[in-house]
């Protein structure tokens, strides 16, 4: 088998090959095999009829098609394996000459990673953010633990700032219920901001048993887009009202919430936390920036269908998160600006999309600069730990007995343990 190379550009390679008469025979033998299966002759069992009456009695088109199907499957994975060539998609095969028994020529299009040159990645400018927490860090944690405590006792007054009340509710516009406007027994703290402008506001003043409409308008930037900057009418029953009473904040209040024996100790303990996760999340950006950086000084063609998965990929979480949250597509579209769904996909979408890629493609570089790999005991921890984790769902614990599941996990510790490299590299 001959060989030819053409780099048509970064990240496309054509192949043209050439197979000999000896590599068609065994190419021929292969496919006589599979279709001596199912070839019944008088006198012999089915499956074992020897391949030269195999040959006699089974249509030569069939056969000169099974060949060549054969002979070129076999060619096209040697020849890229041959030439350290990896495809990123299916090559496109294209034959130019085929002479059964004697002689087949070929082309085998393919799209390739681009080679990436590395810029000085221990010189990097991006600088990790000093973590600072001061006590008021501790301020509103601590009172929503005192929320958590408040004593609700039911009052026969008028609903005020402060208070719970348990609501009925129904929302119409232009006389229609709308979706997402109708509720019973709604638990609603007043000065909470959960609702619209003006329909905590309107529940001040009344008192259990009143019966009562609200005439309010949505924001012009609210998420629902048949919503936005529309005139609705809500009918409201006040069925209770709960004062709320706060406990003290002192060493008794600080026993409830924990092993704590003064407030000072909850402070401090709270404070702690915060630092951790302050810098847990300055640990993230850090990374995240430094790969950013990383990737912005680097030049390369990007190939296409790469760019296209993480396309799909996050359209399909975006649409997966908007339903989770009860929105859709088009209200969010509308909301961030965008005119249309092609308006978005190409300035937020395909921008975030192939930074993706390029990320990936300098990571995978610096990898193996850095001769980064994982042992066999990483990935067995890792494996077994997402075992553990997904042990209650079945059919998700089983997928880790997949092997290509076990090259995805592999992959992402490499990943994992090259940005944690590059990170210390640029901590000195």
């Amino acid at each position: 088998m001959k060989t030819t190379v053409k780099k048509l550009s970064e990240t496309k390679v054509v192949l043209t090959i050439v197979v000999d008469r000896t590599e068609l025979e065994a190419a021929e033998q292969i496919a006589l095999k599979k279709m001596s299966r199912d070839v019944k002759v008088p006198g012999f069992r089915k499956g074992h009829v020897p391949l030269s009456v195999v040959a006699k009695n089974i249509n030569p088109n069939a056969l000169q098609e099974e060949t060549l199907d054969n002979a070129l499957s076999k060619a096209v994975a040697e020849a890229f394996v041959r030439e350290k060539i990896q495809a990123i998609e299916r090559p496109e095969v294209e034959v130019k000459k085929f002479v059964p028994g004697d002689t087949l020529e070929f082309t085998a299009q393919a799209t390739i990673l681009p080679a990436v040159k590395l810029p000085d990645y221990q010189k990097l400018k991006t600088k990790r953010a000093e973590v600072k927490v001061v006590d008021t860090d501790a301020d509103d944690i601590i009172s929503r633990m005192q929320e958590n405590f408040a004593e609700k006792t039911k009052v026969d007054r008028a609903a005020k700032e402060g208070d719970e009340v348990v609501i009925d509710f129904i929302g119409k516009k232009d006389g229609v219920e709308f979706d997402g406007g109708k509720a019973e027994d709604y638990s609603l703290k007043i000065g909470s901001g959960q609702f619209i402008p003006g329909f905590e506001e309107g529940i001040v003043g009344h008192k259990a048993g009143d019966k009562f409409d609200l005439e309010l308008k949505f924001p012009k930037d609210y998420h629902a887009k048949e919503l936005a900057d529309q005139k609705v009418s809500f009918s409201v029953e006040l069925k209770a009202v709960n004062e709320s009473k706060l406990p003290e904040l002192n060493d008794e209040f600080a026993a409830k919430c924990g092993p704590f024996t003064s407030m000072d100790d909850l402070r401090k303990d709270i404070l702690r936390e915060v630092k951790e996760q302050k810098s847990r999340d300055s640990e993230e950006k850090f990374k995240d920036e430094l790969v950013g950086e990383l990737a912005d000084n680097i030049r390369v063609e990007l190939p296409e269908i790469l760019v296209e998965d993480q396309v799909r990929s996050i359209e399909q979480d975006m649409q997966q998160n908007l339903a989770y949250r009860g929105l859709e597509l088009d209200s969010y579209l509308s909301a961030q600006g965008f005119s249309d769904k092609d308006d978005w996909l190409a300035k937020e979408v395909r921008p975030a999309a192939e930074r993706r890629v390029k990320a990936g493609l300098v990571l995978a570089e610096l990898s193996k600069e850095l001769k980064i790999d994982v042992s066999h005991e990483e990935l067995s921890a890792q494996i077994e730990t997402m075992r553990q984790y997904y042990g209650k769902d079945a059919k998700t614990a089983k997928q880790f007995d997949n092997p290509d599941v076990h090259r995805d996990i592999a992959n992402r510790l490499i990943t994992d343990k090259t940005i944690a490299k590059l990170a210390e590299l640029n901590s000195k």
